[in-house]
Parts: C-alpha cells; structure tokens; sequence
C-alpha cells in the first residue's frame, strides 16, 4: 500500500462490472422501481421525531433518482473520515508525504470509540497502513493520527477544494465529549456525500491516481450491516463479486446517528447514494428501526442496478 495504484488498472477494476456483455439499456432501469418502500419507511422515521437526509443519484444520467432535505447540513460521524483520505492520498501522490512514514501509537493517545489498533501489540504503522485501517475497520486511533499528520486545516482546505459548501471535518475523534470541544467530529449532506462517491468512481476526485487510492482504500471497508446488508457481499472479502456487483461504502455511528454513503454498480445501471438518519436512541426497537430503513433502501438500490 506504501505506493498508489496505477490509475487506469485501478479504476477499470472498479468500473469494469459496469461494462459487461449482460448489461441492459440503460433506461432499462429508469422508472422500474419508485423507492416506494424507501419512501414509506423514512416517512414512518419522520413521524418519530428523525431529521433524514438521503440522495440516490444514477451514474449514466448523472440526475437524481431519490432526494429528501438532501442539502440539510447534519452530523455524519465516522463518514467524515472520507475527505481526510482523499487529502492523504492526495499527500501521497504529491510526494509531500511518504506512505511509509512511521507513526506512533502514543502520539495520539487512547480512543476506544472504534478499530482495531487499540488491541493489536504493533506499537506503530506506517501511513499508509493506518489509511487501510481508518477505511476498513473505522479505526478511531488510526484516523487521529491521520488528523495529527496532516492536520485539520489541510482537511477543510481540501473539503473547500472539492467544493463542498455543507462538509466539514470539526475534530478528532474522541471518548467523550466536553464543553469545549466540537458537538461532533463531522457534519454533511447527503447531496454532497453522494456527488463525492460518484467522483471517486469517475476518477474525478482530485486526480485519477487519487480517486482510485481512496476507493480502493474504501473497499476495503467491513461494515456492510447497514444499506449494504442488500448487496449479499461478505464484509471480509467482497472487491471481486462474481456476479459483477462494483461497490465501496463507507457508514458513520454515533449515539443517536446512522450514516451511509457509497456507490453499487450493476449490469443495469450504477448509483451513488447517500442517507443520514438523526434520532433518539431510546430504546434498541428505535434503533432497529432506523437499521432496517438503510436496508430497505438496500434492497430498492440493488432491484434498480440489477
């Protein structure tokens, strides 16, 4: 991992399910399937007090397939790690980071919100390792000392670079939250959340070399209990589906907050998508309730690319 792919090897991996002999029309998929139940379950959300942000964009038309609020600014969690790595990417293809740089535990500190290093006995990985780490496992540790490394003013000048008015990279992740601290570690939209998938799929997310880094470093990510569960795909190993299925996510979790962004490609047609859930975490019943919203819109995703 210590060099970025090649970009076109790369990004024709990513896409190459999106060019198979079996694929349809592409008004094929137009208009077959509504969102209806999508539709009814965040509406059912809604009338429990949630605030939703959701976005389903088709990728040959580049219009929206599904929009509700999707400008509304809302905490996303662990998502926000998404434009820290694709400025480090962006570091590593510039040369003014090496992806071999060894990094510290200790330098950061203790964080047990999320990941894996907290219970690993290596002490220290080097960068590129810790990217892998923060993609795949939504590492809090491994993420910190990313934002300890390049810094958060280098993160939000790269939020502002990718254009993106509603996103924001506040803090580091922590434990807890104190007064003096941000009420969150990110914020988003869903529109945004959205557009920035599909960029990193159109290899157009800073640089090809980039934009293939990141979601390679994203398919990576083991967390498919959410909008994924729909996709069949095993959360250990699923950048090679036998049945042409392209997919990177990434979620973001925090009390009272569901988040998911990705892209699922088909022989039909592809999507970038994009839900944010806000609400009381009461009870397990309210949560279960939100999960199974993400996963309704699971299964709409995949009946409209396949």
């Amino acid at each position: 991992m210590g060099t970025p792919p090649e970009p076109e090897r790369a990004i024709d991996s990513l896409r190459g399910s999106r060019r198979s002999n079996r694929r349809l029309p592409k008004r094929a998929a137009i208009g077959r399937r509504s969102f209806t139940s999508t539709l009814k379950s965040l509406d059912e959300l809604a009338a429990f007090g949630a605030r939703i942000s959701v976005r389903v964009n088709d990728l040959d038309r580049g219009t929206s397939v599904l929009s509700g609020d999707d400008f509304v600014t809302l905490p996303v969690a662990g998502l926000g790690v998404v434009p820290l790595l694709i400025e480090v990417a962006s570091a590593f293809e510039a040369g003014t980071l090496d992806p071999l740089e060894i990094v510290d535990r200790s330098s950061v500190g203790p964080v047990a919100v999320g990941g894996v290093w907290q219970h690993l006995k290596a002490p220290a990985f080097p960068l590129a390792d810790l990217a892998v780490l923060t993609a795949a496992t939504g590492d809090a540790t491994a993420a910190n000392a990313l934002i300890a490394r390049v810094g958060l003013e280098a993160v939000r000048a790269r939020i502002e670079d990718l254009g993106l008015s509603r996103a924001a990279l506040l803090d580091r992740f922590r434990d807890e939250r104190g007064p003096d601290d941000a009420p969150h570690v990110a914020l988003g939209s869903a529109r945004e959340l959205a557009e920035v998938f599909a960029a990193l799929v159109n290899a157009q997310a800073v640089s090809p070399g980039v934009s293939a880094q990141v979601a390679e470093w994203l398919s990576l990510n083991h967390d498919l209990s959410l909008v994924a569960s729909a996709t069949g795909l095993d959360p250990f190993a699923h950048e090679n589906d036998e049945h042409g299925l392209l997919f990177i996510n990434k979620t973001g979790r925090d009390a009272g907050i569901r988040v998911e962004a990705g892209v699922i490609a088909g022989p039909r047609a592809g999507v970038s998508y994009a839900l944010i859930v806000c609400f009381d975490d009461l009870s397990i019943m309210h949560r279960l309730r939100v999960h199974d919203a993400f996963r309704t819109l699971g299964v709409d995703l995949m009946e409209y690319v396949f």
